[in-house]
Parts: C-alpha cells; structure tokens; sequence
C-alpha cells in the first residue's frame, strides 16, 4: 500500500518523531502524544507494517480471533441537530423522513438473529419521536423475543431516558463525540435550545447507570489536525470505552462543512487526511491503547472505493462487523453521507457468506452476545 504525499508531511513542518525502523510500538500504557502523532504521521510501508502487525498481535491476544456481528437497524432519519456534516440534519429540506414501526425493527431484529449477529444495534437521528415509553418497549421485545444484546445509538438524550431503557434491558449505547478539540466541536456540532452539548459527561452518565459504553470520532474532519487526532485516540483510553467507532471523513453536499458554506481554521501542524490509510492508523493505534475494546471495521471504510478496506480493518485491529439490516427504502434514506447504502460491502450479506468471508482472514464469526473481555474476568 503506498499512501499519498500528503500524509508524510503537514505544510513543510517537520514530521516529528519518527518510531524506529523495525521496532514494534511500545505497550499502549506507554504510548504518549507524541508517539501517537508520530506513527499517524508514519508513511514509510515497513514501518507501517510493524504497526499493523503489533495491532493485531493485540487484538489476538485480548480479544481473540472471533469477529463479532451487530446488526446494525436505522429505525428513523429524523434528527432535530444541525450538525455541519451530517446528511440527516433537521434543516435538510431534501431528505424524505422515516420511522419504523415496531414489527418492522422486531422483523429486523429476527433477520440479525438469523445471520449470526449477537447484538442489534438500533440507531436514528435525534428523534424526540422515538420517546423514551416506545424505545423501552422495542427495546423489551427484543431481548424477550430473540435473546440478542441491544446496542442504542439514539444521539444525546435525557437521564431519566437513559435510565428507563437500560431498565427495559439495554445493554450498551454508542455515542462518538466526533473529535476532541472544544472549538471544532462547538463548530460542526451546534447546541440544542442554547444547552451546551457534552458528549464525554453523558458518556460517564451512561457508564455509571450500567451499560458498555462507545465512543468515536470521524478521521480528517476538516478542521483537525495530527496532534488533535492523536488527543481524540488518548481520550479513549482515559475514558476506558468498552466500544470505538472510527471511519473517515465523508463530505455532504447536504450539510455545510460538505459543501464548503464551512471552512475551520486550518490547524497549525496540518491537516490530517481522511483516508483509509489514516484511518487504518487510527485504528491500529486505538487496538494498542485500548487493547480490550470491540472495535468494528466500519462501512465507511468501503465508500471511499477501497474494496479490502474493512479486510484490512479486521487485519489491523479490528473484532467487530456490522452489517447494515435497514430494509429497503429506508437504507437510502439513512443519508449521513454520499454512497453509504451502496458501499461494496456495506449491505446485507448472507450468514454463509460472511462465515467464507472471515474464513479467508483466519478469522471465525463470534456467538453470543460479544461483549468487552476484560483481563481476569
């Protein structure tokens, strides 16, 4: 793999450290800023290859050789955020709006069962119409009716809704804070009704009331540069996630930042690229810090053309597809950004497929509910 110039310097400046030739990367407890920033600003192919190896020497070692399923439903496209990247955003006009109803998420949730998944991941905009007396119904007839762990990615929501639906039997929630950096944050993700908007506290909330907990944040999101990338990787281990969500940047029209009516302040050390290459870094760098999480190879990595790109995902780091279950239409209509819903392999597969899929990588499909292995549990 050869990666493009622009990832070998930012703007003349100098690279900054540089891991030496042929040494595997120290522990992730030992990894620092500095080392961070210095292996996402790597573009020698030996090198790289020292990190994709000591990434999946980690995810063998903690994790296994299972790739767990979750089968991913988007049950509305409603969202009441103006977010500058993100097709579903409230003010777009464009975009044709849907909810599930019940028996079609419960038939979604039968269809993962079938192909092998362990956990069904609900996830809509930020939808008051999901409210929190629905979600914890849907939520009870899954886990009654096909024993599959429940994942929600349901945007920012209130306490009390939290609360109510891990009572209702959810297991984990997923909410990536998108980057680190409080100024690009503030930008790309405006308030709601004037509340400042703190994904990391609610990302302790939903840890103390029980469930696993997932973060994420896009790679090369205009705006951020190598040194922020490196902080947003560290934070994940500060916050300990149990889940990492990382895919790179893909550009709206629909939205603000993708048309160019955006444009932050060019960072200072450059601009870090959103590229699979990036992002494969990214993910190797996080198996290493955070060396218990489920961490998916993500459809994203397929919309940029790259047809190995999720392959390769599982081969640096990566324990965890998800398949996308939403039914046609809806799938098209779940825009967050251009060429989701006809990714090579983002659609769904067969169980038969996926098993001779795997197969090929060494790599078995996973039973059970697949949640975090922690050291001496």
């Amino acid at each position: 793999m050869t990666p493009p110039p622009s990832e070998g310097a930012a703007g003349g400046r100098p690279r900054g450290p540089t891991p030496g030739a042929g040494a595997a990367p120290p522990a992730g407890a030992d990894l620092d800023a500095a080392a961070v920033e210095a292996w996402l600003r790597e573009t020698e192919p030996a090198r790289l290859d020292v990190l994709w190896r000591a990434a999946d020497a980690a995810r063998r070692r903690h994790v296994g050789d299972a790739v767990h399923l979750r089968g991913i439903l988007e049950i509305s496209n409603h969202c009441v955020r103006r977010c500058a990247y993100c097709g579903l955003r409230g003010p777009n006009a464009s975009l044709a709006r849907y909810r599930l109803d019940d028996e079609a998420v419960l038939t979604g949730a039968a269809a993962a069962r079938a192909l092998g998944c362990g956990t069904v991941v609900l996830q809509a905009g930020e939808d008051p119409g999901l409210d929190a007396a629905r979600v914890a119904g849907i939520v009870a007839r899954i886990k009654g009716e096909t024993g599959l762990a429940v994942t929600l990615s349901l945007g920012e929501r209130e306490e009390a809704e939290l609360a109510r639906w891990r009572e209702a039997g959810a297991d984990r929630y997923l909410l990536r804070f998108e980057t680190s950096d409080p100024a690009l944050y503030a930008l790309i993700h405006p308030p709601r009704g004037g509340r400042r908007s703190d994904r990391v506290a609610l990302l302790g909330t939903l840890r103390r009331l029980g469930y696993e907990t997932g973060g994420g944040v896009m790679v090369g999101i205009p705006g951020q540069g190598y040194a922020s990338l490196a902080r947003d990787l560290l934070l994940f281990r500060t916050l300990d996630l149990d889940m990492v969500g990382l895919g790179p940047y893909l550009p709206n029209p629909a939205a603000p930042l993708g048309r160019g009516d955006l444009a932050p302040p060019a960072p200072p050390d450059g601009q870090a690229p959103a590229t699979t290459l990036m992002t494969h870094k990214a993910l190797a760098l996080t198996r290493l810090l955070c060396p218990e999480a489920n961490v998916p190879a993500t459809t994203a990595l397929a919309v940029l053309g790259h047809a190995r790109g999720r392959e390769d995902g599982l081969r640096r780091g990566a324990n965890v597809l998800m398949p996308t279950l939403t039914p046609s239409p809806y799938r098209e209509l779940y825009a967050i950004y251009p060429g989701k819903a006809a990714a090579p392999d983002g659609g769904a597969p067969t169980r038969a497929a996926l098993a001779a899929r795997l197969a090929r990588l060494g790599r078995t499909m996973g039973a059970g509910p697949g949640g975090r292995r922690r050291a001496g549990a």
